[in-house]
């Protein structure tokens, strides 16, 4: 059994899920009444912030790598971000951190290569939306990703920063997502939703009713580190 080192704090709100559904996780593997070795270093989400503002992915990118190197001195064996936006930097991260890394991202395409999605809608921070780290990836799997207009994707970083970041949920604002994906779908004809920031699990991890698969990459992401560190 290996311990699992957490990058948290990028949001609060879903760090704590993280700690929830990776001891559900671990549960449903060793059902012994064992408990999994988890370390959590929560960091500053507001250093994050201003750096990815300043587009300073350099500081990005050192930031992550010498947070990680506090986890490899507390005894981690494998680790992983639990947020989506920090990926833009993870090939770098990756390359230099002390430790294995778990990625969001590829956990993720695997999951929709699963599914067979070939036009899946991304949502998420606008760094997200906007940058290439994903495209990148699916883009080896066959998959092409589809993003919300320019002012719906401002709507969305700015309720994702605003409110879902803060734990505030709103049902106007998963009213709003939802009339959004919803335009994917007839406009784009997505075959499925990435739920990329792992803050909207917690408003809209629940929909089952839009015809298409909502792929929640927190839990992807937690099953993939399982299967890595206690299978």
């Amino acid at each position: 059994m290996k311990t699992v080192g957490v990058i948290g704090g990028i949001g609060p709100e879903s760090t704590i899920e993280y700690y929830r559904h990776l001891i559900a996780v671990y549960r449903a593997l060793k059902p012994d009444g064992s408990y999994p070795p988890i370390i959590i270093n929560s960091i500053n989400l507001k250093a994050v912030v201003d750096l990815l503002e300043a587009n300073d992915l350099v500081k990005v990118a050192e930031l992550f790598v010498a947070e990680i190197q506090k986890l490899a001195v507390a005894g981690t064996e494998v680790g992983l971000l639990a947020a989506n936006t920090p990926h833009i930097v993870f090939d770098e991260i990756r390359r230099r951190s002390p430790i294995p890394l778990v990625s969001i991202v590829e956990a993720t395409c695997e999951a929709a290569k699963v599914l067979g999605l070939k036009r899946p809608g991304l949502l998420g921070t606008r760094f997200t939306m906007q940058g290439d780290f994903y495209p990148r990836v699916f883009a080896t799997a066959g998959i092409s990703l589809v993003v919300p207009q320019p002012d719906e994707q401002t709507y969305i970083h700015d309720k994702y920063m605003g409110e879902l970041v803060k734990g505030i949920i709103l049902p106007e604002t998963r009213q709003r997502l939802l009339a959004i994906i919803d335009r994917l779908k007839e406009r784009e004809g997505i075959d499925g939703v990435i739920l990329g920031g792992t803050e909207l699990p917690l408003i809209l991890g629940d929909v089952t009713d839009r015809g298409i698969p909502f792929l929640d990459t927190t839990q992807i992401h937690m099953q993939a580190i399982a299967a890595r560190a206690w299978s």
